[in-house]
C-alpha cells in the first residue's frame, strides 16, 4: 500500500537511504530534516507499506522554477528494498508521485541520478523518462576528491 510518510516512519526510511547510498548518514540530522520536510508543503514523501513495514520511500520537491515558470517536480530520493525490487513497487511508487505532482499543477517531473547507478537509469528510461540534462555538482570541503561515488 502507497501512503503518506508520517513521522513514525523516519527510523525505517533512515534505513532505506543510507542503504542506497551505502553510508550511515547522522541519524540526528535526518530525523530533522525528515520532521522539517514533513511539515514543509512543497514536500511530499511518499512510502510503500506492506503488512506495517516500509519496504520503499519517494520523496518528492514541488516548487515553482523561474527557467520554466512554472511548477516543478523533483524526486530527490527514491529507494525500494533490495528484496522487493523487480516486483513492480517502483513503477507503482513513480506512477503516484506523477500524480502527485500532477494534482499540485506540475507541468513536469524530474529526478538527478549518480551515474554509477546504472540499473536506475534502465528503470527511469523504461518508464519513459528522459535524460535531457547534466547535473553538475561541486564539494565544498577542501578535502573531498573529486572521484564519484554513491553516497557523496
Amino acid at each position: 500500500m502507497i501512503r503518506k510518510a508520517t513521522v513514525s516512519d523516519c527510523a525505517r526510511i533512515y534505513d532505506l537511504i543510507c542503504d542506497m547510498e551505502r553510508r550511515e548518514l547522522p541519524f540526528d540530522r535526518f530525523q530533522k530534516i525528515y520532521r522539517d520536510q514533513l511539515d514543509n508543503r512543497h514536500f511530499y514523501c511518499l512510502v510503500n507499506d506492506q503488512d506495517g513495514r516500509v519496504i520503499a520511500v519517494l520523496n518528492l520537491r514541488v516548487e515553482e522554477q523561474l527557467h520554466h515558470a512554472e511548477f516543478i517536480a523533483e524526486i530527490m530520493e527514491f529507494a525500494v528494498e533490495t528484496a522487493f525490487r523487480d516486483q513492480g513497487i517502483g513503477k507503482a511508487m513513480l506512477e503516484e508521485a506523477c500524480r502527485i505532482a500532477g494534482e499540485q499543477g506540475c507541468s513536469q517531473i524530474e529526478v538527478a541520478c549518480n551515474q554509477l547507478r546504472k540499473d536506475t537509469h534502465r528503470f527511469y528510461l523504461r518508464e519513459g523518462m528522459h535524460n535531457f540534462h547534466f547535473k553538475f555538482s561541486k564539494p565544498l570541503a577542501e578535502n573531498d576528491s573529486a572521484e564519484n561515488a554513491i553516497g557523496k
